[in-house]
């Protein structure tokens, strides 16, 4: 048409610019969106190994939680003469693969119960005898005996060593459940021979003991050491800027 002036038409090299320039631009979002990606999911994968390693922080607080009351209820049965019941598995569940000594003796306990209370009244039966001296003891031997009590070289803060002073601490002992006190002065009374059976429940009394207070700090102990995880470490992938591709010369 009259008055209108062609256009010049683009040329084969500036169009293939432009397609090379905006192919460089798709790749560079492309890579972009990948970095973000993979930071996004290594986020998440720590924050997946904080939540796990907190459930089992969790769960190793609810076991030694679980092993406390296990060890207390069985101290309670023990220390009122009752049966161990349902406790007894539970003794080995908890403690018997690193415990197992304490575990047999209490179970061993609770079978043929013994008690401070039992002790208590038994050693009154029996006081007349370890006070009054062995039966086998002759005159001679009593009157001897009575008046190695009578003078005695101590110091003022010693505790006296006659038998009736030792007969009262064995019961001060008892009754503050102070078992091995108890022992060791009624090994020193004249007439022991007539504790014999007494002295043997009452070390039976205190090895049970022993063996409770061991399942108590192995409780108190569990789980040995606390879980640790590794937070996964993954590095994002560095961008990578694609060639462009060539342009035929025009």
């Amino acid at each position: 048409m009259p008055g209108l002036e062609a256009l010049p038409a683009p040329t084969p090299s500036a169009t293939m610019s432009q397609a090379a320039a905006q192919t460089t631009a798709n790749l560079a979002a492309t890579d972009a969106a990948l970095t973000a990606a993979a930071a996004k999911v290594s986020a998440l994968e720590q924050r997946l190994a904080e939540l796990n390693q907190q459930a089992m922080a969790a769960a190793g607080q609810a076991g030694q939680a679980e092993a406390l009351l296990v060890a207390f209820a069985a101290r309670r049965a023990i220390e009122r003469g009752q049966p161990l019941g349902y406790l007894e598995a539970q003794l080995r569940v908890r403690f018997g693969s690193t415990q197992t000594a304490a575990v047999d003796r209490v179970i061993a306990a609770a079978q043929k119960p013994v008690t401070l209370a039992l002790l208590r009244e038994d050693f009154e039966k029996i006081g007349p005898q370890l006070i009054g001296g062995a039966a086998s003891e002759g005159t001679w031997d009593w009157i001897t005996r009575q008046m190695g009590e009578l003078f005695v070289i101590r110091r003022a803060d010693s505790p006296s060593p006659t038998a009736e002073s030792r007969a009262a601490r064995v019961r001060e002992a008892l009754a503050g459940g102070r078992i091995d006190i108890a022992i060791a002065e009624a090994e020193r009374m004249p007439g022991k021979e007539a504790a014999t059976e007494w002295l043997a429940r009452a070390r039976d009394y205190a090895m049970t003991e022993h063996a409770l207070d061991q399942l108590e700090t192995a409780a108190l102990s569990f789980p040995p050491t606390p879980p640790v995880v590794v937070k996964p470490d993954v590095a994002a992938p560095a961008a990578t800027a694609s060639p462009a591709p060539s342009t035929p010369a025009a």
